[in-house]
């Protein structure tokens, strides 16, 4: 297995579009097994899964290192569309609104 540097905060399964934050994520934040992991993905087989973990383990401190780094920037992209989703999910949220004051007001009555 390799892996693929697409920038400074995206390396990816190489072969893949998959990152490796995506395969430790359920390994070590969501205790998913290898073999989940790897029925998960269509593009990921048994060997890259044990191999990105594998890749963890032999350099944990710049992995974590890494994978702080990628949640720090999930979470403030989060913050940022929940700041300002775009124009779709105004509505929706709208209507989800106006529904919800229909129901309150149905119910009062």
């Amino acid at each position: 297995m390799s892996l693929e540097t697409i920038g400074p905060d995206d390396i990816r399964i190489e072969g893949t579009r998959v990152g490796i934050e995506t395969v430790l994520d359920e390994y070590l934040y969501n205790g998913k097994s290898p073999e989940a992991i790897a029925s998960m993905y269509s593009t990921l087989n048994l060997e890259l899964v044990y191999a990105t973990i594998l890749y963890y383990l032999h350099d944990k401190e710049t992995v974590s290192r890494y994978l702080d780094n990628w949640i720090e920037y999930a979470r403030k992209a989060q913050e940022e569309y929940d700041k300002n989703p775009p124009p779709f999910v105004k509505r929706l949220l709208k209507i989800k609104a106006e529904r919800n004051r229909q129901l309150v007001q149905n119910n009062d009555n």
